[in-house]
């Protein structure tokens, strides 16, 4: 049906072998606790910080997961069978919380295939998690966000960015920030209307950006920031090179740069 081939190796890459990722154990003996996010067409699966009010609230977004079970089959399940934002969200000394996407860990009754597939970077994915972020602003009274996002959560994360006054910076992880080039430089059907980061391309001109680049990554080559760094013309964007994959090696470049200030434009 589809010959999204790179996202079926994507999928089949990140899931490997490993079982399905398990909160409530990642989340045991942090300030993390889970909860379901309703939203007018999908239910979210998120770690919230405790109760209180955080003014500037981390949050990070999880990845396209495991949208596909074999090269050509779609998944019956996208939930990740690894997650680097779940991890970094557990691990992080500073108020943050974790936001699955849609599907991922809770089905409501609007999932389809598409939602993860084709469909994934849609205007009801992206309200969805719009409404997410609302819910997270409510409980804790947040002021500002900063959105971290890995793979295609990156390009999620850019779209939020762009959507919401509310976001002060972005950091992402091997991200996919610009879908309809990485289908275009891998020859792939088209996803079906994606949102886009540089469909915001004013609004992000503004916002800090730091974008980690694996320079062994396969899955979304470093072209694909590359060139979205050159089309957006912002006026800070730091892109850090580190020699990781898709999925592992980025632990030491984060830990030691994630709280540090921007580089803008690497000067």
């Amino acid at each position: 049906m589809y010959r999204l081939l790179i996202a079926g190796l994507t999928a089949a890459f990140l899931s490997g072998c490993a079982s399905t990722v398990d909160l409530n154990e990642l989340s045991r003996g942090t300030a993390l606790k889970l909860e379901t996010l309703k939203t007018p067409k999908y239910d979210l699966q998120a770690m919230v910080p405790a109760p209180g009010v955080y003014k500037h609230l981390r949050v990070f977004i999880e990845g396209d997961g495991h949208a596909w079970a074999t090269s050509s089959q779609p998944s019956i399940d996208p939930t990740p069978h690894t997650s680097l934002m779940a991890s970094f969200a557990a691990a992080d000394r500073s108020p943050a919380a974790y936001l699955a996407r849609p599907c991922q860990f809770v089905m409501s009754g609007n999932c389809s295939v598409a939602t993860w597939t084709s469909d994934r970077f849609s205007s009801d994915v992206m309200a969805s998690m719009d409404a997410g972020l609302d819910a997270i602003k409510r409980q804790f009274g947040v002021d500002q966000f900063e959105l971290v996002g890995h793979s295609g959560g990156g390009a999620v994360a850019l779209v939020l960015a762009g959507m919401r006054s509310d976001v002060n910076q972005v950091q992402t992880i091997a991200g996919n920030v610009d879908p309809i080039y990485w289908t275009a430089i891998n020859k792939l059907s088209p996803l079906n209307s994606p949102v886009t980061p540089l469909q915001y391309k004013a609004r992000l001109k503004s916002i800090p950006q730091r974008l980690f680049i694996g320079s062994r990554d396969l899955i979304v080559p470093p072209a694909v920031a590359l060139d979205y760094v050159s089309r957006l013309g912002a006026e800070c964007v730091e892109v850090s090179w580190t020699d990781a994959d898709h999925q592992t090696g980025y632990q030491a470049a984060w830990y030691s740069t994630a709280n540090q200030p921007f580089k803008c434009n690497n000067e």
